[in-house]
């Protein structure tokens, strides 16, 4: 065999995988990396020299698709272009004497949802979570560079791997879940762990005690779903595996807690984020609505989102459907098996369970002979719950200035440093306690605190590839195509619904609900608008559709993102509760789907023709627990 058979293939492979991708950013404008065929789409123009700029869109065939002007050094938009087929490319961009071509590739609407399906089947299909998002990110990243399978292999690393690591938000929260890590990995091999299990063990004296314990633990953890899932999780945990209580049962009661709870309690980190995009909603309907400016401009986006909670079916049922599957001993589907294993002691996770979370890690066990007080783990969370609360507090009021009120406090306050700073002084408040009493030494503090970070390394892949994911469908217009659905005219009753399945849809298919909330609510608000009229509006015949639709935005991406196995929170709640990531997924999303289908038949579509909210959560609890009683399996020795 000569060598240059050898050497051709190898080369042109190599050439393909140094080939760079076509600019997405040049100094003329913007373009998409991917262009869905039919799908309106922007290219962002930029302004150059001193004066103002005339710039064209034109066609492979010279059409002219778009043309303006820019303002020198400022940017303006060639808004609502649609391509058709890769037959309409290169589009070519002039912008004053200077000009570019935009050769993206073309693909339909539907092949954007192909990555995240392609995640979240291998996942349930295989029990893998990493290979199974490695490939939808592989799949996506296929599309972006122009369907050449050697480069994507390649620049799925550079692309969308190392920005997911770099951004300062995702980096913030892997920093936030180490320093947490190191903590649990202090307190336990400090005998804290040990102490809070021995100190709890007369309240939480059976498993229905125990769930109620954790349920109670959610929910006063009301600040942010991050610190929820992950002091929870870990500090619970002992006391469930004592009680028999499965992995499964554990990660579902975290999960379904924290983020329902977070979105609701008016001081929180989310309520802020959804306040500022209602208050954005209403400015973008004011400006497509004139006749309804007045209205929206004076309405208040705090009033607002009070007024909302009545009508945030899923997260309330959600809390009130995880208290009573606690009380009651009963749960359903794959759930009741897992409790059945782990109340007949053949194991608290499946024998075939990859757990995110490696307790079995020397470093984390109980030093031998160290006294057991249960302080030593108390101090440490207690102190990142006060700095985290603190940190939101006094940064909070920096940023919303003197006399502002709490809400606007929460509001204006910096989320992720607070996570960090808890996070961190948790850690230190461990190593401290364990120093001054002469229970390890620094060096075991130290071994202990990378025992901690070890036992989350799993978890921090899962992460990294799971919002790769989500920038994977953000690049090739994911959400873009959903929100198609949302296009054509239907009755206004009909809005909430399809607000709430296109929002679980997106959540689910991007695992963010906070990416899908950014994304849905300056659209659901105009689009109501829009369609009502006045009557809509705050204080009008129809403003239950309004109410119900913002809501539906926020318990649309909850409920996505419990049913979603891409989700962060959801990859958090399984960490936290070291149970398999997948398991975990198919026993929550029964629950998920039982109670997503009622919100959506009283709440979205019975309060939008009439029925009192309350009269619909009321409604909605009494079927849950019928549902609850006539298929639910009663585990033995829960009431014991």
């Amino acid at each position: 065999m000569q060598l240059s058979t050898i050497a051709r293939p190898i080369a042109f492979g190599l050439l393909a995988f140094l080939l760079p991708l076509p600019l997405l950013a040049q100094n003329q404008g913007e373009a998409p990396a991917v262009i869905l065929s039919d799908i309106p789409f922007d290219i962002k123009v930029l302004g150059e020299g001193s004066e103002l700029s005339r710039f064209e869109v034109r066609n492979h065939a010279g059409k002219i698709l778009s043309s303006g002007t820019v303002l020198p050094q400022e940017s303006a938009s060639a808004a609502g272009l649609i391509v058709g087929s890769t037959d309409e490319l290169p589009l070519t961009v002039t912008v004053g004497n200077e000009s570019f071509t935009v050769d993206a590739p073309v693909i339909p609407g539907w092949v954007s949802i192909l990555p995240p399906l392609l995640a979240i089947a291998l996942a349930l299909i295989f029990r893998e979570v990493i290979t199974a998002l490695l490939a939808g990110v592989w799949l996506g990243t296929f599309f972006v560079v122009g369907f050449n399978p050697l480069t994507a292999t390649g620049r799925l690393v550079d692309l969308f791997l190392v920005p997911a690591v770099a951004n300062a938000d995702h980096a913030a929260i892997m920093v936030f879940t180490l320093f947490l890590g190191a903590m649990v990995g202090i307190v336990s091999r400090n005998g804290g762990t040990q102490g809070i299990v021995k100190a709890v063990e007369p309240l939480a004296s059976n498993p229905k005690r125990g769930k109620l314990a954790t349920w109670l633990a959610g929910m006063a953890i009301f600040f942010d779903d991050y610190a929820n899932t992950l002091i929870v999780g870990n500090t619970m945990r002992p006391i469930t595996d004592r009680l028999k209580i499965s992995r499964e049962k554990l990660a579902y009661l975290v999960d379904s807690t924290a983020a329902p709870v977070a979105a609701l309690v008016p001081v929180s980190t989310w309520v802020g984020y959804e306040i500022s995009l209602i208050g954005d909603g209403l400015s973008i309907a004011a400006s497509q609505t004139p006749q309804a400016a007045g209205i929206l401009l004076q309405a208040s986006p705090f009033s607002i989102f009070l007024q909302t909670i009545p009508y945030l079916f899923y997260p309330l049922l959600a809390l009130a459907f995880v208290f009573m599957t606690s009380i009651s001993g009963r749960d359903f589907g794959p759930m009741a098996q897992a409790e059945l294993r782990a109340n007949a002691g053949k194991g608290l996770y499946a024998t075939n369970a990859a757990l995110p979370t490696d307790t079995a890690l020397e470093e984390m066990q109980p030093k031998s002979g160290v006294p057991q007080h249960w302080w030593n783990a108390a101090l440490p969370v207690l102190s990142v719950i006060f700095i985290v609360l603190a940190t939101l507090y006094t940064t909070g009021r920096a940023g919303a200035g003197p006399g502002a009120e709490l809400r606007d406090v929460f509001a204006q306050a910096q989320s992720y440093n607070a996570l960090l700073w808890g996070s961190f002084g948790g850690a230190v408040v461990a190593i401290a306690l364990s120093l001054s009493q002469k229970i390890l030494n620094l060096r075991e503090c130290i071994s202990a605190a990378v025992g901690g970070f070890k036992s989350m390394m799993i978890a921090m892949i899962i992460l990294v590839l799971a919002w790769s994911l989500g920038s994977v469908t953000e690049t090739i217009g994911t959400s873009l195509f959903l929100q198609t659905i949302l296009s054509d005219r239907i009755a206004v009753q009909l809005i909430p619904v399809i607000i709430f399945v296109t929002s679980g849809a997106m959540a689910f298919a991007t695992g963010t609900s906070w990416g899908t909330m950014a994304i849905m609510l300056p659209v659901a608000i105009p689009l109501v608008v829009g369609l009502g009229g006045v009557d809509v509006l705050p204080g009008g015949a129809l403003d239950a559709i309004l109410l119900g639709s913002i809501s539906s935005v926020l318990a649309g991406a909850i409920w996505g993102d419990h049913c979603s196995p891409i989700s962060d929170t959801t990859v958090l709640s399984s960490t936290a509760s070291a149970c398999d990531h997948v398991d975990h997924v198919k026993t929550q999303l029964p629950y998920a789907l039982a109670v997503g289908i009622l919100s959506m038949l009283l709440g979205n579509i019975g309060t939008a023709y009439g029925l009192p909210p309350i009269a619909g959560l009321v409604i909605g609890v009494i079927l849950l627990a019928i549902l609850l009683r006539t298929t639910g399996v009663l585990v033995h020795d829960t009431q014991a």
